[in-house]
């Protein structure tokens, strides 16, 4: 009896301990590193930087308070030589570590800011499941007077640990804010304030008490679009609009075998008649032409009859985003504006 009392005793405070352990275990993530400004050193936009490690990253920001991290170093390249290819390999394999990881509550993404909006949005397209995905960066090298990096990493792995980040698909953080992937976009060449959503603002602030939304999650776990069979993407290409702009561009571009065009357009998706001949000679040939603005935020109509495809308020190279990966489903004009319609 007195045996039995004991192992009782044991196997009491083994389960109280086993819960203690398991209500302090911290969250785990798993920071990816590409490369950028937020990984470099020395002379960056002298064109004569050094590369930091993204566990050197990891280690020197402090966030072992935060969560237990582990990294690996997938890219380190500034975010100019990120593209279709990078973009199908980056979120092939964010979701194998989905699948086989799943204790990772979340994965942060280190990435060069001046294409990062379009990987994020990428990912935000094609990327499964209910786990988040943060892209963050920064605007400063690491060894400059007051370099944001090591607040954005840490805000990052903060955003990608809080519960109430799970179904909001890939999400950007930087200057302590998080935004959507489809809202954002860089708005300034140097200043840490640079990203922001010019028609919907940020999701919510981040700092050490934590993540405060703005609205409930919508809760979604299927992607978009299913790029496991997409070998390459269709090539889609960006042409500027702009006081006397002629066709050539525009013929150029499907001579060298675009699928799609996004017209950067004055204005509401305006362009000069030159480039609306060649619109319609090149939707005449197949290729869908989809029209956004160069304005910086607003919205072109994406309409309901026609040839005529409008971005709504996605700009010019998020509208590009999405049209490589619709025509990866489709060709139909009618099918192209249904998908841009629902991404509204």
């Amino acid at each position: 009896m007195h045996i039995h009392h004991v192992r009782t005793a044991l196997l009491s405070v083994l389960v109280a301990t086993s819960a203690a352990a398991a209500q302090t275990a911290k969250p785990l993530v798993m920071v990816v590193g590409t490369g950028g400004t937020i990984g470099s050193a020395g002379d960056y936009w002298g064109g004569n930087s050094t590369y930091i490690p993204i566990a050197e990253l990891v280690r020197t920001a402090g966030i072992d308070s935060v969560a237990t991290v582990e990294s690996e170093q997938f890219l380190n390249v500034p975010s100019s030589a990120i593209g279709p290819v990078q973009w199908l390999e980056l979120s092939r394999h964010i979701s194998d570590v989905f699948r086989s990881r799943p204790r990772v509550r979340g994965i942060v993404v280190t990435h060069g800011t001046d294409t990062m909006e379009e990987t994020a949005y990428f990912l935000d397209l094609t990327v499964a499941g209910e786990r988040p995905v943060v892209v963050t960066g920064s605007m400063r090298p690491s060894n400059m007077v007051g370099a944001d990096g090591p607040a954005n990493l840490t805000n990052a792995i903060r955003a990608a640990v809080d519960t109430a980040a799970r179904g909001r698909g890939t999400m950007v953080l930087m200057d302590d804010r998080l935004y959507s992937a489809r809202d954002v976009t860089k708005t300034n060449s140097t200043r840490v304030e640079t990203f922001q959503a010019p028609e919907r603002g940020p999701i919510a602030i981040v700092d050490p008490e934590g993540a405060f939304y703005r609205s409930r999650s919508a809760g979604r776990s299927i992607p978009q679009f299913d790029i496991r069979g997409v070998k390459d993407l269709p090539r889609v290409d960006i042409i500027y609009s702009y006081a006397g702009a002629d066709s050539v561009a525009i013929d150029a571009v499907v001579a060298a075998g675009a699928k799609g065009i996004v017209i950067a357009g004055v204005g509401r998706g305006g362009m000069t008649s030159s480039q609306s001949d060649a619109a319609r000679r090149a939707a005449d040939k197949g290729v869908i032409v989809v029209t956004s603005t160069r304005t910086g935020s607003g919205r072109v109509p994406v309409g309901t009859k026609g040839d005529s495809i409008g971005s709504g308020d996605l700009n010019p190279q998020k509208a590009r985003v999405l049209l490589a990966l619709a025509l990866t489903r489709t060709s139909n004009p009618a099918e192209i504006r249904k998908i841009f319609n629902e991404n509204q």
